[in-house]
C-alpha cells in the first residue's frame, strides 16, 4: 500500500468550506494545520467558519471565489501567491446537484453542475499540483451515487463517477511522486446539498431507504482523512454505504436497471 499523507503542519486548501463537509474538513484539520485556506462563494459564511476556528493554532485565510468560473479558479491561485501560501493538501469538496429529470432541468444549472463538479475540481488540481510541496495530498469528495446511473439525479451521479475514476487514476500516477490521492464516496449526509439541489418548484428526489445509509458529516470527514493518512485511494464511509457500494458494483446491469426503473416509477 502507498505511503499516506501526514496531517501534521499541513497547508490545506479546502473548497466549499462555508458549510457542510467543507466546514467539517476545516474543523478536523485545524488542530493539525499550519495554514487553512477556506474557499467558497459566500464571504459571510466563510468568516463564520473562520471565527469558529479562532482558537486553533492554524493560520486561517478566507478566499471568496466562484469555482464554477475560470475567473474563480484564477482568484484562488492569485490568492495563494499573494498570501505566500504553498499548499501541500487540496480538499476538493465543492459540488452541487439537481433533483428532477434531465429533460426538464434548467440549462444553466446543468452547466453549473458540470463546471463545478468536474471542471473546477480537475483544473484546480491541475493548477496546484506543480506547486504542491511533497509529501502532498489530495482528497476528492465523490459520492455513493458514482456507482449508479441515477434517474432524477443523472448529471450529478455521472459527474461523481468521473470524480471517482479520475481520483483512482491520479492515485496511481502521483504515488511515486510523493502525493497521496484519496477519494471519499459518502451516501446521504445531512448538509445543505439537498436544499440547493431542490428546484424552485419544490421538485425533490425519492428518499426511500436513505435512512439506512445516512451518516453524519464528522464520520464522513474522519473516514476521508483516515484514508488519506493510510494511503487508501477510495473509501465508502459507514457500514451501510460500504455494503451498498459492493452490491451496486457487482449487481448485473440488467437487474440494476430494472430496480432503478421501479424506483423511478415512484417519483
Amino acid at each position: 500500500m502507498p505511503h499516506g499523507f501526514p496531517l501534521a503542519h499541513c497547508r490545506a486548501v479546502i473548497t466549499g468550506a462555508s458549510s457542510g463537509l467543507g466546514a467539517e474538513f476545516a474543523g478536523q484539520l485545524a488542530p493539525h494545520a499550519e495554514v487553512l485556506v477556506l474557499v467558497a462563494r459566500r464571504a459571510e459564511a466563510l468568516e463564520g467558519v473562520k471565527q469558529q476556528l479562532s482558537a486553533s493554532p492554524a493560520r486561517i485565510l478566507c478566499c471568496v471565489a466562484d469555482l464554477a468560473t475560470d475567473a474563480g479558479l484564477r482568484t484562488v491561485t492569485d490568492f495563494l501567491a499573494a498570501n505566500g501560501v504553498k499548499p501541500n493538501l487540496l480538499i476538493n469538496n465543492a459540488g452541487m446537484g439537481d433533483y428532477g429529470s434531465f429533460e426538464s432541468s434548467a440549462a444553466e444549472k446543468t452547466r453549473a453542475q458540470i463546471d463545478l463538479n468536474i471542471t473546477a475540481l480537475t483544473m484546480l488540481t491541475h493548477a496546484l499540483l506543480p506547486q504542491m510541496e511533497r509529501p502532498g495530498g489530495v482528497v476528492n469528495v465523490s459520492s455513493l451515487a458514482s456507482t449508479l446511473p441515477m434517474p432524477a439525479l443523472a448529471v450529478y451521479a455521472a459527474s461523481k463517477a468521473y470524480v471517482t475514476s479520475f481520483s483512482e487514476a491520479l492515485a496511481i500516477e502521483l504515488a511515486p511522486k510523493g502525493i497521496t490521492v484519496s477519494c471519499v464516496c459518502p451516501g446521504p449526509t445531512p448538509t445543505n446539498f439537498s436544499k440547493t439541489a431542490k428546484r424552485s418548484d419544490g421538485t425533490d428526489t425519492n428518499r426511500e431507504g436513505q435512512g439506512l445509509l445516512r451518516i453524519p458529516p464528522a464520520q464522513v470527514v474522519g473516514a476521508a482523512l483516515e484514508a488519506l493518512q493510510q494511503g487508501r485511494a477510495c473509501v465508502f464511509p459507514g457500514l451501510g454505504v460500504s455494503i451498498a457500494s459492493r452490491v451496486f458494483r457487482l449487481m448485473p446491469r440488467g437487474i440494476l436497471r430494472w430496480v432503478l426503473r421501479r424506483r423511478a416509477a415512484k417519483e
